[in-house]
């Protein structure tokens, strides 16, 4: 029995159909041939996680109607629980609680994560928990943060995948622009003070 490509969860039987109409299923096909895309938890995902501070997570009512939320904090705040399992705490907000709602009935989840510096993006698919284990929520709160964090979000994941960085517009954190700029500006200093030193001997020769 041939196992079912993990690429499957999103290119269902109608996107295949789609695919074939517009001519991209034969380069998909040989992507699934390889056993689609990646389900675990790898080293390079861990370290893409570590650079990030924006995610969508995106859930769905019993019935299908979709949600997405934004998620944020320190680059980082999304972490590898294990192999399998992301998790991060989840923060105060407006008190909706739609996410927490719809992951009461309906486990499948989302997790679409955006660098825009570098002009990456991983789309996530699998399944979530709210937990409200104290001891977890603390492992998984960023240092020195300030926010308070009501419960943290469990996210097994079933597959992942790395789309091409085409129409991602570059957009650089102010912080990182900031930081350059200081190493900057130190530059032009240290070359300022390295010509006027220059000229000053070669006056006096």
């Amino acid at each position: 029995m041939t196992a079912t490509p993990s690429s499957d969860i999103a290119f269902t039987p109608r996107v295949k159909a789609v695919q074939e109409q517009r001519g991209s299923r034969a380069a998909y096909a040989r992507m699934e041939a390889r056993g689609g895309f990646r389900t675990g938890v790898t080293p390079d995902l861990v370290a893409f996680l570590a650079e990030i501070d924006t995610a969508f997570l995106a859930t769905a009512t019993a019935e299908g109607q979709p949600y997405a939320q934004h998620r944020g904090g320190p680059p980082g705040f999304i972490r590898a629980v294990d192999e399998k399992t992301l998790g991060f705490a989840d923060f105060s907000g407006n008190r909706q609680y739609v996410t927490t709602g719809n992951l009461q009935e309906n486990d499948k989840a989302f997790l679409f994560l955006m660098d825009y510096a570098h002009r990456r993006r991983v789309k996530l698919w699998g399944r979530a928990r709210v937990t409200a284990d104290a001891e977890l929520i603390a492992r998984l709160m960023p240092a020195d943060y300030e926010a308070e964090a009501e419960q943290a979000i469990l996210f097994e994941v079933e597959a992942w995948d790395i789309n091409c960085p085409q129409h991602i517009p570059r957009k650089v954190d102010a912080a990182m622009a900031a930081a350059a700029l200081v190493r900057i500006e130190a530059e032009r200093d240290r070359l300022a003070e390295e010509n006027a030193a220059l000229r000053a001997k070669l006056a006096g020769s």
